[in-house]
């Protein structure tokens, strides 16, 4: 039975987040503390006691999901309840699953996550942008219907079969959703601050690629799926390559599940905030099993 420990990405975040991690745990609360440092500010608070309105800012946002993650991962490992065969992070996942896989250090992951934060926030300030959740159609289909708007919108996250985030411009978006409905979809918008996994967060791209380069990586201890390609990755000059197209490439989260499943494995662990990836594993295929990592 192979596992595989999967890390959410954002959206997943809530009040009181890591709290129970802080107050019973030693290791764990020096780590938030050295976040705080890191950051330059008491994200500890605006997680544990802060408004959802706070916690949605997308630079405290992402790091707070990151902290959450990587952080209970940490604490899985020192009660030998982490043993992973294979790891995969859903876009600011990615970050997480490098760090809980030894790639990078947990200091550089916070600042990496950070600059990406900040990045995507100037972003998504240069032009309005949007998403949204198109189901019940095929992906080739809501591929086939994006190529054909005049505007910015792509595919952005292939979650699940019947269910395709887009992202692009505010009037691609909604042409694209228009279209989508004439053909018997159903189109959600996304409350989300700009069009992530887009070609408009090249700036963002071009400046998270800057930080990534001078950051060090490490051979993980497994296997880590990469959203770009869906697939098993190991050497850091590839893993690193792959990071630095994240942002503006789609991802593969559909094939990434199915891939990790054709390699044998039986048991999804999600570490972090939420129940957003185990929900999407199950409806992949519900043969596998997929629980939370504080049910361990």
């Amino acid at each position: 039975m192979k596992q595989v420990y999967m890390f959410p990405g954002q959206g997943a975040q809530f009040v009181g987040m890591g709290k129970d991690l802080y107050e019973g745990n030693a290791q764990c609360k020096e780590m938030f503390e050295k976040a705080n440092e890191i950051l330059g500010f008491r994200i500890t608070d605006v997680m544990f006691s802060g408004t959802p309105e706070d916690l949605k800012q997308t630079k405290v946002t992402q790091p707070a999901v990151f902290l959450h993650s990587v952080i209970l991962a940490a604490s899985l490992e020192s009660q030998g309840k982490f043993s992973p065969d294979m790891v995969a992070g859903h876009s600011l996942g990615e970050f997480s699953a490098l760090v809980a896989a030894k790639a990078m250090s947990f200091e550089d992951g916070l600042r990496l996550v950070a600059a990406r934060a900040n990045a995507m926030q100037k972003a998504c300030e240069i032009k309005p942008s949007t998403m949204a959740a198109v189901v019940k159609l095929a992906d080739d289909v809501v591929e086939k219907l994006c190529a054909e708007i005049d505007d910015v919108v792509v595919p952005a996250n292939y979650n699940t079969p019947g269910q395709l985030v887009i992202s692009g411009s505010i009037e691609g978006v909604a042409a694209a959703c228009a279209k989508a409905k004439e053909i018997g979809g159903k189109a959600i918008p996304l409350a989300v601050g700009g069009a992530f996994h887009s070609p408009l967060m090249e700036p963002a791209r071009v400046e998270l690629s800057e930080a990534i380069s001078k950051t060090q990586f490490s051979a993980p201890i497994c296997p880590v799926y990469q959203n770009v390609c869906a697939q098993a990755v190991t050497d850091p000059e590839q893993i690193k390559a792959n990071l630095n197209l994240q942002l503006t490439a789609p991802v593969r989260w559909t094939a990434s599940v199915q891939n990790m499943i054709a390699a044998g494995a039986t048991n999804f662990i999600e570490v972090g905030p939420g129940t957003t990836l185990q929900g999407m594993v199950k409806r992949i295929n519900p043969e596998v099993t997929a629980v939370s990592g504080t049910e361990l």
